[in-house]
């Protein structure tokens, strides 16, 4: 099982690059047929989080993926899945 990491930490207050980011762990994602995507937008008052669900939502970056899982135990963290056949 393959896992990507993208960690938004560095880059939250830097909109460009956030996506760019978000962009590249996407396109490596597919490259290599990943099974999960990890993304971190961290905790703080949500707003990274609520960005990186609208990134995910575009109609041409969601055919790209299976599901998104929030992780219960952290709110700061978000786990894309992907199903390859």
């Amino acid at each position: 099982m393959t896992r990507l990491r993208c960690d938004l930490h560095d880059v939250y207050n830097r909109g460009d690059e956030i996506d760019r980011a978000l962009r590249e762990v996407m396109a490596e994602a597919v490259r290599i047929k990943a099974s999960v995507v990890e993304i971190i937008p961290g905790k703080g008052s949500g707003q990274l989080k609520k960005r990186v669900l609208r990134f995910l939502d575009q109609r041409e970056i969601k055919a790209l993926y299976h599901r998104v899982e929030k992780d219960s135990d952290n709110f700061g963290r978000l786990f894309v899945h992907f199903r390859w056949r």
